[in-house]
């Protein structure tokens, strides 16, 4: 996954569709849904922190990691400027490494996706699950084979707000990977600037899901549509994920 040097910067911008506000309600509901105590709650590749800092704001104690400096800059400046004491921590997910166990772990907007390399997704849920409470809830989304094949596929998106004008190019590849290419064009004093980016998303079956799940020591809870409590249908573009850490689980190390 690149650094998101530039994309770091207007990000934020360009998630405006991402309802942050909702996704934080939604992942309230689902935790009382499941019966679940939020506890200590580890926000995984938590960008520049916005979801994190809604889940402080409605009391759950919420600390980030990413991989991203860039990222975890704006997220710390955002965080200080709204006077949040929030810890983030600068981790690859397949190699967090914390200090004690959390009760929640959640991983939104892609998260999964921007692992490229299955053993990478494996060894990210080993890892939840090594510093994970027995009982404890995993809540991840991934986008789906359907996205990726029919949504993203070859296209190319364009997006535009008062800071940037960005134009996304895909590109499909094999073992459902697409390449994105991101330009950014930022006006100063009337001439424009460019500015490049690019990373690789890939998307994972609900089969390899559940198998490396299950070999990390949790059971599938529930699977949802997106931002829904309803089973996901053939045209879902994003899947939610509830997982719970069994009990009494032999920890890997």
């Amino acid at each position: 996954m690149a650094g998101y040097f530039s994309f770091a910067r207007f990000y934020d911008g360009l998630m405006e569709d991402a309802r942050y506000e909702d996704r934080c309600r939604y992942l309230l509901e689902l935790a009382e849904r499941h019966n679940h105590d939020m506890g200590i709650t580890l926000d995984l590749a938590c960008g520049t922190g916005t979801l994190t800092e809604l889940l402080a704001q409605n009391g759950v104690d919420v600390f980030g990691i990413d991989a991203s400096a860039e990222m975890l800059s704006e997220a710390i400046q955002k965080s200080a400027e709204k006077g949040l004491n929030i810890l983030y921590l600068k981790q690859k997910m397949q190699n967090i490494d914390l200090y004690g166990t959390i009760n929640t772990c959640i991983c939104t907007l892609d998260g999964i996706n921007h692992m490229t390399d299955i053993n990478d997704v494996a060894r990210t849920f080993d890892r939840v699950g090594l510093f994970m409470d027995d009982g404890g809830l995993f809540v991840f989304d991934a986008n789906t084979v359907y996205k990726h094949q029919k949504i993203l596929a070859d296209n190319t998106f364009v997006y535009e707000n008062e800071n940037v004008f960005c134009v996304w190019q895909n590109t499909l590849c094999k073992d459902n990977i697409v390449n994105v290419d991101l330009d950014f064009f930022e006006e100063e004093n009337g001439v424009y600037y460019r500015l490049c980016e690019s990373f690789c998303e890939r998307a994972y079956s609900d089969e390899q899901i559940r198998s490396m799940l299950a070999k990390a020591g949790f059971e599938v809870e529930g699977v949802y549509g997106d931002l829904s409590f309803n089973k996901p249908c053939d045209t879902e573009e994003r899947v939610i994920y509830v997982a719970r850490m069994k009990k009494s689980r032999n920890r890997k190390s």
